[in-house]
């Protein structure tokens, strides 16, 4: 751990544990998020463009805290969510898709938080070491910035149809007030909304009855990169690069 990490840590403990125990505040997911992130800045490896960051992590929590947490499958989603976004937006290259997996230890007191990090295994085809040159055959999770990115939706029975996005929110659902107006009756009349936030593109679950995947994964709001597959209703949509400007334009 680095040692602007180490007094980070210190205060941390020093201000917030004592709090916890005094006025019995409830640890939150976003408190939580940041010490997931803060793992993420201290054990990165390389420098600049070449940075690694780890996409692994072990939450432990007191048990108090992670029953008011929520379901912890739906808290651990959306701290992986959380996290893929903090690369992107601070250039991490990350092996996979980052994962979080949250335990209870009742050794913990009331709001501390312990995170452990680590990285992927290399795959068959990265570099036999570590080192951050070897990038090419590390996956770059993409950053987006502004519009730069177009939706391509495929709705039951009806051919492909590609939507530049705009730097306005995007509602999608089967509503003609819609932004994305879907022909698929599996879709909420407000299903979800599209917004970029901070340069990257945020999609939100707007309390649709069957709910969003994003790569097969339930989702309420996460972040999205070129590449990633939205499931609504019967609908698919999948975020793609827009396309280039004709000759001349």
């Amino acid at each position: 751990m680095r040692p602007m990490a180490r007094v980070e840590r210190f205060f941390e403990r020093l201000v917030e544990r004592p709090t916890a125990r005094v006025f019995g505040t409830q640890l939150q997911p976003i408190q939580v998020l940041r010490r997931i992130e803060r793992e993420m800045e201290s054990g990165r490896r390389g420098r600049g463009v070449h940075s690694i960051g780890p996409d692994r992590f072990v939450v432990r929590v007191p048990t108090h805290d992670l029953i008011g947490l929520g379901s912890p499958d739906a808290v651990a989603e959306q701290l992986a969510s959380g996290a893929l976004a903090f690369a992107r937006a601070h250039g991490l290259m990350l092996r996979s898709r980052p994962s979080v997996s949250l335990e209870a230890d009742p050794a913990l007191a009331r709001g501390d938080v312990e995170v452990t990090a680590r990285f992927s295994p290399p795959t068959a085809g990265d570099a036999a070491d570590d080192r951050p040159d070897a990038g090419t055959r590390v996956f770059e999770a993409p950053v987006i910035h502004g519009p730069a990115a177009a939706l391509e939706v495929l709705e039951p029975g009806r051919a492909a149809r590609r939507i530049t996005l705009g730097s306005r929110p995007t509602t999608i659902g089967r509503g003609t007030d819609c932004d994305v107006v879907l022909a698929d009756a599996h879709a909420s009349r407000r299903h979800a909304r599209l917004e970029v936030r901070g340069g990257v593109i945020v999609l939100t679950d707007l309390g649709s009855t069957n709910g969003l995947r994003v790569n097969g994964h339930r989702v309420r709001e996460v972040v999205l990169g070129v590449g990633d597959r939205i499931e609504l209703g019967q609908s698919v949509l999948r975020v793609v690069a827009p396309e280039p400007p004709a000759a001349g334009a």
